[in-house]
């Protein structure tokens, strides 16, 4: 549909979008819709068929049934794709489930095993979005004719000077730009996010509104392969040499006790590191300040000792130019982080004040105010 404008003599055409930012009626708009089988992609893809557009409901099979994984897979992980189906069959529109079990293991499970092997504290859910969610299943949806494909994850979408960019979500407590770093230019050019204006409330009002019986369906914390949070468990399934036991040493060089396995240890803790009192001035406690795979050490200190002001990255993705000068922005080196100032290099961070805690394996994620501009994997601080 057209609007036709006549000013001095002279005829304008100007084209009415729709919702999703097509020139086009909806109903002639293709949109596949990454459905979890929770109730946040369940209303995305109940809003967007209401609306008129021709949805298709993609499912992703990840899992396979083992004994790692089974008492998951009984929780809710074949549920998952029976509640998409039920909701797509329910309203009538198309769903499909994509068997992703392969290459999720190679690209999720083995990775999220061989980092913590490496020290590093990894971020699955990041790397899922990266290889899986943005990668497999948005290839797939383009293969279908799709002009876009949507989620819903909490994040804007919006269209700025040189195309589309990627803002925090309006409700700063479900905001995921955070996993979302990874996400190419190419890629968000075709990616839609109805929610991120929301709230979670006003999401579960529509879940009722479209009478979905999951309106009430709680949300999932854990890692989804991830048997009661127990970490330890998948990576033993996989590597089960990676409990040898080895010297909990302090950073003055003094072996203080003996660890039962690097992985059961993170940057930044403090509790259960399995040394006793009497070690330090003052009792003072002991941070987990480094871990040394190569040496089967881990490394304790003060809190003062795990002090970084300097990130360096690898893999980046960058959703703008950054200079060789660098740029000033805020970056954020754990999920649950507020923003903090940092000068910004292409694999590189500088932070204005030191922060504590920084563990390689997590990513550092750049924003400017609400914008999110990219990030990186991080590989080591100083």
């Amino acid at each position: 549909m057209k609007n036709i404008c006549i000013f001095t003599g002279k005829i304008y055409i100007a084209a009415i979008m729709n919702t999703l930012g097509f020139e086009k009626k909806t109903n002639d708009t293709r949109v596949v819709v990454a459905m979890s089988g929770g109730v946040d992609s369940s209303v995305t893809a109940a809003l967007l068929h209401e609306e008129g557009y021709q949805v298709i409901g993609i499912t992703l099979q990840l899992h396979n049934h083992d004994k790692t994984l089974q008492k998951n897979e009984e929780c809710g992980v074949n549920q998952n794709i029976q509640d998409a189906k039920h909701i797509a069959d329910s309203m009538g529109f198309e769903h499909r489930v994509l068997d992703c079990r392969n290459r999720f293991q190679n690209d999720v499970i083995l990775d999220f095993v061989e980092s913590y092997l490496r020290g590093e504290t990894p971020l699955p859910c990041a790397r899922c979005n990266q290889s899986i969610k943005f990668g497999e299943l948005l290839n797939t949806a383009r293969n279908l004719g799709a002009d876009c494909m949507a989620t819903g994850h909490y994040v804007r979408r919006i269209m700025g000077l040189e195309g589309a960019e990627m803002h925090r979500a309006v409700d700063s407590s479900k905001d995921q730009s955070y996993f979302l770093f990874a996400t190419t230019p190419k890629q968000l050019d075709f990616l839609r996010f109805p929610l991120g204006d929301w709230t979670k409330d006003i999401t579960r009002k529509h879940a009722k509104h479209f009478n979905l019986d999951i309106a009430e369906k709680p949300e999932s914390m854990d890692i989804c392969f991830v048997p009661d949070g127990s970490y330890a468990k998948v990576v033993e399934k996989y590597s089960p040499n990676a409990f040898r036991p080895g010297d909990i040493v302090h950073i003055d060089g003094r072996v203080l006790g003996q660890h039962n396995g690097i992985i059961n240890y993170t940057i930044g803790q403090r509790r259960g590191i399995g040394v006793g009192g009497g070690h330090t001035e003052n009792n003072s406690p002991l941070f987990v300040t480094n871990l040394r795979p190569d040496k089967n050490q881990v490394i304790v200190g003060s809190y003062k000792s795990l002090a970084r002001n300097t990130i360096y990255l690898k893999e980046c993705n960058w959703l703008t130019d950054i200079p060789k000068d660098g740029l000033n922005a805020d970056v954020k080196l754990r999920s649950a982080q507020s923003p903090i100032p940092a000068k910004i290099f292409k694999d590189k961070i500088i932070l204005k004040q030191a922060d504590f805690g920084i563990a390689a394996g997590q990513a550092c994620v750049c924003y400017i105010e609400n914008r999110m501009i990219g990030g990186g994997w991080i590989t080591e601080s100083k």
